[in-house]
């Protein structure tokens, strides 16, 4: 990994903590509204970004989550799930747009990772809660993807890494 590519991520990882901070009483309940999971579309664009975003779940889960075992097993297991599945999914898909709907869905649905972990550590009914934190998933990750898709406009996420 070239030292651009790793500063761009030790960035990610560092956004994603200060993003997950802002909101922290909503990232880490049956109704989640993490807003740093937006971040989770740049690998969309190149999947080298895996590393800061997996590092951001890892760290933010790791000093914040009141759960820290449970959530650095089922929350970064999820996180890199997901993301793997996405990197694998658009070598088949052209379409930036398709690729961020596939993303969402993905890990909308991956949710019930994080459902299980809550049911676990809390007890919390595994059915219910998949359906809360999966719709807080889908709705961060549907209304993030225009916003990355525009700033890619401004940025270009692709090259960003590969400079």
């Amino acid at each position: 990994m070239n030292i651009k590519t790793l500063t761009v991520n030790g960035i990610l990882a560092a956004l994603y903590i200060a993003v997950s901070m802002l909101i922290q009483p909503f990232g880490f309940t049956n109704i989640q509204f993490r807003v740093s999971e937006m971040f989770n579309h740049l690998v969309v664009f190149n999947k080298k970004y895996i590393y800061g975003i997996v590092l951001g779940v890892f760290l933010t889960n790791l000093f914040f989550s009141p759960m820290k075992a449970y959530d650095l097993v089922f929350g970064v297991g999820q996180s890199v799930i997901a993301l793997l599945i996405t990197i694998v999914s658009a070598r088949f898909i052209e379409n930036i747009w398709a690729r961020m709907v596939v993303n969402t869905f993905v890990f909308t649905f991956t949710m019930f990772l994080i459902a299980i972990e809550l049911n676990l550590a809390f007890g919390l009914p595994f059915w219910l809660t998949w359906l809360t934190t999966a719709i807080g998933e889908f709705v961060v990750m549907a209304i993030g993807a225009p916003v990355m898709y525009y700033l890619n406009k401004r940025v270009n996420f692709k090259e960003l890494v590969e400079r």
